[in-house]
Formats: structure tokens, C-alpha cells, sequence
């Protein structure tokens, strides 16, 4: 959990920007994974964080976009992909640590929510491109061509479409419950994946 923000100065004294912003965050933060987004709101989050309601409404355009921002400063996720030469292993790696996240009590629900809120809030949605799903297709397609250089892959692989084939299916379950998110699946979707499923 992020730590609760720091209470505001006493007396007239306005508290330096950066201050400020890592006492909204950080309060965001801590609101999101107590109650979910429905409890981030500009007053509420400005309220708790000893902070004007107009400097938010300055620095995001939505809640949604100030519950996005909050929730990565809060996690502090790595995105970074493993590059041991081994392709199905490094893919496995990085999948199993993806769908751990994604099926944690603390944070799955959160990126459900999300992803689902983003649907009908434009600003959450360009955050969530630009500060999220965007950055991790680039490392996602890097580590793929790295392996397609070495000749690992058969030339000419639409390398964003595998990218999409594996985090694609793990969201798909995340959004769409019924069958297991876990690193068996994982595992399942690199192997049919490398080995193809023609006998």
C-alpha cells in the first residue's frame, strides 16, 4: 500500500509543486486500493491530500486520469523483459509475472476497473495508452526483435500480433472471467505459439 500523504504545512506557506503532486498521488493511491475508482474524485483526493481542488482539475483532466497516474506511482511496476537468449523461457518469465499482478487481490481488480472505466472516459483512456499499454507493447516488441534478428522467428512475423496473442488472451480473462488466469494458460498460449498447433 503507498504511504499516506503527509499532512499540509501549518501557517501561509505554499508547499512546493513536486510536494504537492507526490501528496495528491500518493493519496489517490491509497483510495483506489481501499474503495476503487468510484472513491477518486478531484475533492475528495484534494481533501485528503491538503491540496487546492484546482490544482488538480490543473494538472489532470479527469479522476480517471489522476487514479491512472496514482496507481503506477503507487506500484511502481517494472515492465522491463528478461533478455537471457532463451525466447520461450524470457516470454514465460515475463507472462508469469504479468498474470501473478494481474490476479493479485490488491491490484487485479483495480486494472479491471481501469480498463473498463476507459471505455466511456477519453482522458483515461489516452493516459492509459500513453502511460501504460503503449510502453509495454514497446518492450514487449523490442524482445521480439531481438529474437527475430537472431533468427529465432520466421521472417516477416507481424511481431505487434504476437504481442496481442499473448497479453491480448491474458486480458481477455481478466475481463472476461469463466476460464483459470494463471501460468499454466501462460504457458500454454508461448507453446502453442512457438510450436504451432498443426499436428
Amino acid at each position: 500500500m503507498p504511504a499516506e500523504p503527509a499532512p499540509a504545512r501549518p501557517g501561509r506557506g505554499r508547499r512546493p509543486a513536486a510536494e504537492v503532486r507526490a501528496a495528491v498521488l500518493a493519496a489517490a493511491g491509497t483510495m483506489l486500493l481501499e474503495n476503487g475508482l468510484r472513491d477518486i474524485t478531484f475533492e475528495k483526493v484534494a481533501a485528503r491530500a491538503g491540496a487546492s481542488k484546482m490544482t488538480l482539475y490543473k494538472w489532470w483532466p479527469s479522476p480517471g486520469a489522476l487514479a491512472l497516474d496514482a496507481y503506477f506511482a503507487a506500484t511502481e511496476q517494472t515492465l522491463a523483459f528478461h533478455d537471457t537468449g532463451d525466447l520461450a523461457a524470457d516470454l514465460a518469465r515475463q507472462l508469469h509475472s504479468f498474470v501473478t499482478f494481474l490476479t493479485s487481490r490488491e491490484h487485479g481488480p483495480v486494472i479491471a476497473e481501469l480498463v473498463g472505466a476507459a471505455q466511456s472516459d477519453p482522458d483515461l483512456a489516452t493516459a492509459l495508452a500513453e502511460r501504460y499499454t503503449l510502453p509495454r507493447r514497446a518492450l514487449a516488441v523490442a524482445r521480439l526483435r531481438t529474437a527475430l534478428d537472431a533468427g529465432q522467428l520466421r521472417p516477416g512475423t507481424d511481431l505487434e500480433s504476437v504481442v496481442d496473442q499473448l497479453w491480448g488472451a491474458c486480458y481477455h480473462r481478466l475481463l472476461m472471467p469463466g476460464l483459470p488466469l494463471d501460468t499454466d494458460f501462460t504457458d500454454t498460449l508461448v507453446r502453442n505459439l512457438l510450436s504451432g498447433i498443426r499436428p
